[in-house]
């Protein structure tokens, strides 16, 4: 059994401040501040359910928002199976091109 002792005055406004859950754009209720682009890296995500993860992620990612997604490879089939799944929505620029990774930022232009 967990006994519940009354707050210090500092430690009630802390309190207070994090179950506000008033951060802009940033719902989930972690109360973490959402500052840059979230990233994805795909090398550590067996192959098996790679491409199942990432369309998972960007499902995620709402409208003017984007994942920034960093590949093995140049990931033309995977871009190409996301245009076929969501026609149009994602507009992709790549940050890095290679050798070890690429990076790309893929932001959502529709639902």
């Amino acid at each position: 059994m967990t006994a519940h002792l009354p707050l210090a005055e500092d430690e009630q406004a802390t309190a207070a401040h994090e179950a506000d859950d008033t951060t802009e754009g940033h719902t989930c209720g972690c109360h973490e501040a959402e500052t840059s682009d979230p990233e994805l890296d795909a090398r550590l995500i067996p192959h098996a359910v790679r491409h199942a993860a990432i369309f998972g992620a960007l499902d995620a990612v709402g409208v003017g928002h984007a994942l920034v997604l960093v590949a093995p490879h140049d990931p033309l089939p995977m871009l190409a199976q996301l245009d076929q799944r969501l026609p149009g929505a994602f507009a992709i620029d790549y940050l890095q091109r290679g050798p070890d990774a690429w990076r790309l930022r893929l932001t959502r232009r529709t639902p």
